[in-house]
């Protein structure tokens, strides 16, 4: 298991060797990744795409898929990629697809063929009072970085 995403994230199963495995034919958030270092430091991933799925049996993994080719090609050799799926308990599609954005977002991972920006504006939020709250301490960047 590896959590992606922000706080304690998300429970992924995984990561699994993508060329050896066969997708369960299940509704999931998908993550492709990569080791970047992995003779120096074998637990730690790379996420290079994230996408979600109604059925995974349907995406044509593992290597058939549309944007495996820029998998391999950011990897260096199809035996280096690796496949970590969420079937979130409950979750419809529009909940499967909030995930995908919120990690595409945080991760802006190279091989995704959608990109989000990483913040908000106050007209999204608008603006607020209450007696027991106060004004937005926080950056209006997912990844708490401050803009130049």
């Amino acid at each position: 298991m590896i959590r992606l995403g922000s706080l304690a994230g998300y429970p992924f199963e995984g990561p699994r060797l993508l060329g050896g495995w066969t997708p369960p034919a299940a509704a999931a958030v998908y993550a492709i990744v990569c080791r970047p270092s992995a003779a120096t430091r074998p637990e730690e991933y790379a996420v290079i795409d994230v996408d979600h799925s109604d059925d995974l049996s349907t995406e044509r993994f593992p290597l058939r898929h549309p944007r495996a080719a820029c998998w391999v090609r950011r990897v260096g050799d199809k035996w280096k990629v690796y496949v970590c799926t969420y079937e979130v308990p409950g979750g419809l599609r529009s909940h499967r697809e909030q995930i995908a954005r919120e990690l595409n977002s945080i991760y802006r991972p190279g091989c995704a063929d959608r990109r989000y920006a990483p913040e908000w504006k106050p007209e999204w939020i608008g603006t607020y009072q209450t007696p027991t709250t106060g004004p937005l301490t926080t950056t209006r960047r997912a990844d708490g970085e401050r803009p130049d």
